[in-house]
């Protein structure tokens, strides 16, 4: 069972919403990154509190700004707790932390299964943090050409385009529940969860001017894919056994491709 009952129920992550929404809308959609600063990549922690609380441990502020990719809630055991340690960092040091839109994130939009974190919650708290959660972001963007996601890459004319992706549009699905598939004849843009090919990826990637795509979401996706241009990882506990791995790029990397981000076990 989740522990959302005794982790002081909702009503202090409520808050924590509260104070964080007016940071969400000075972001907007597309987080931009400096390029000064080291950037630690963090995967799906899917309820693993332990994960979330160990990154944050071996991540202080000062040493660089964290991206987590989305899924912070659901399939793990501690969903809540999980979700307010993170948010407690965004709060007090807001731009070296940052929360991306997973598709678990979006119960405004879908209301999708598995769902045990949304489904234990009162139907009145369950609405007041679907709400609170709108405005994450999508993105999160560095200027050496790397950019971070929960799922794949919209198919827009550029970058900032980003900035104004509608909550529960095409462009809005496959950043949040698209998958990569390594062949061009199994693309299915039917259903919740589209998937894309490599011809979509180099065409995508060019128009936005991605050079590196740091993501999470799908379990079944290989490490590197495209030419080392694509980086599939996972911090969770919740999809078994493996280790749990966070990637940090560094200022002064010579170019931008997976070999440059150093992978992390946690």
């Amino acid at each position: 069972m989740f522990r959302s009952r005794s982790d002081n129920h909702s009503s202090d992550l409520l808050q924590l919403l509260k104070t964080l929404a007016p940071v969400w809308e000075r972001e907007n959609r597309l987080i931009e990154l400096p390029d000064d600063r080291p950037t630690i990549f963090v995967g799906d922690i899917h309820g693993d509190r332990d994960a979330a609380e160990h990154v944050l441990s071996m991540f202080p502020p000062e040493s660089g700004v964290l991206v987590f990719l989305g899924d912070i809630l659901d399939r793990g055991p501690d969903s809540l707790g999980s979700l307010k340690v993170i948010l407690r960092r965004k709060a007090e040091h807001p731009d070296s932390t940052h929360l991306l839109m997973g598709n678990h994130e979006a119960w405004a939009a879908v209301q999708f299964r598995p769902a045990g974190f949304w489904l234990e919650l009162a139907s009145k708290d369950a609405h007041h943090i679907a709400e609170g959660l709108r405005p994450l972001p999508y993105a999160a963007w560095h200027p050496s050409g790397l950019l971070g996601v929960h799922g794949a890459l919209p198919d827009l004319p550029n970058l900032t385009s980003i900035r104004d992706i509608d909550l529960g549009s095409d462009a809005w699905r496959a950043m949040t529940w698209g998958d990569w598939v390594d062949d061009d004849a199994h693309e299915s843009f039917d259903g919740p969860r589209p998937a894309f090919g490599p011809s979509s990826f180099s065409r995508r990637a060019n128009q936005l001017g991605v050079r590196l795509l740091v993501r999470s979401h799908q379990p079944s996706s290989p490490l590197r894919q495209f030419d080392d241009r694509c980086l599939t990882i996972f911090s969770s506990s919740a999809y078994g056994g493996g280790p749990r791995h966070v990637a940090r790029w560094t200022p002064g990397s010579t170019g931008v491709s997976v070999q440059d981000l150093e992978l992390i076990e946690i």
